[in-house]
């Protein structure tokens, strides 16, 4: 099936407490990865690990600010204290900006405060982890980005996300051909704290297709993946297609 298997290696997910980082550390989990997951507060996880336990899997969090670097430092410092190797990260977490209904008024607050949480934070974690996957020869991640478009009123959040793809896809020139793997997942207009009530989407439709990336063994990066195209397909189903994004 060209996938990998995730059996007893350690899975970080930033905003796993809630939306599709919960969803995706439960189907992770199932999978038999053993799981981390960050939250703004720790004990915000306590209910997702009560839920991953009955898989099997152990199950440790973080808390951490991902707006604030130290907080950021302490978090990885603590994971890095366990002793346990980081194979597979989603940087899920997202902050969507203020609607400036008058576009032209977007500040620079805004635009700080967007790239701190969906851009800043995502690329200090891939920095992170990256040395070691790259020098153990097997890692992969995946970080969330947005097929958001023509939205001024949004424009600290889209900006945002346009540059942690423009990350990514630059990457691709030094991974690809290996066995460390990063790719972006766009999930789609989800109805979570982030996309609100009016998204056309359940966040149940991001699964199977959130995993897809972190699951393929093609030795291929750079690449975007839309959770939505792989909606009500099964697992194995989902990760052949997902051979064919290029």
């Amino acid at each position: 099936m060209n996938m990998i298997d995730v059996k007893g290696k350690w899975t970080l997910i930033t905003g796993g407490c809630r939306g599709v980082g919960r969803l995706t550390a439960i189907e992770m989990a199932k999978l038999g990865a053993n799981i981390i997951l960050q939250g703004r507060d720790k004990a915000h996880a306590e209910p997702v690990i009560a839920e991953l336990k009955k898989y099997g899997v152990e199950v440790r969090a973080v808390g951490c600010n991902l707006e604030n670097e130290a907080e950021i430092d302490a978090a990885l410092a603590e994971i890095d204290s366990w002793g346990v190797q980081v194979d597979l990260v989603f940087n899920n977490a997202g902050l969507m900006s203020h609607y400036f209904s008058d576009y032209l008024t977007n500040t620079m607050d805004d635009f700080h405060h967007a790239m701190a949480v969906n851009f800043f934070a995502p690329i200090k974690i891939a920095y992170h982890f990256l040395p070691g996957m790259i020098q153990r020869g097997f890692g992969r991640m995946q970080l969330t980005t947005s097929g958001i478009a023509n939205e001024p009123e949004l424009m600290g959040y889209a900006c945002a996300k346009a540059a942690l793809t423009k990350f990514v896809k630059d990457f691709a020139c030094k991974l690809n051909g290996t066995d460390v793997m990063m790719n972006v997942m766009d999930p789609g207009w989800l109805r979570t704290d982030l996309g609100g009530p009016n998204a056309p989407n359940a966040p149940e439709t991001v699964i199977p297709g959130s995993m897809v990336s972190v699951l393929l063994d093609d030795k291929k990066s750079g690449r975007w993946f839309s959770a939505q195209e792989f909606t009500g397909m099964s697992l194995a189903d989902a990760v052949e297609k997902g051979k064919s994004v290029e």
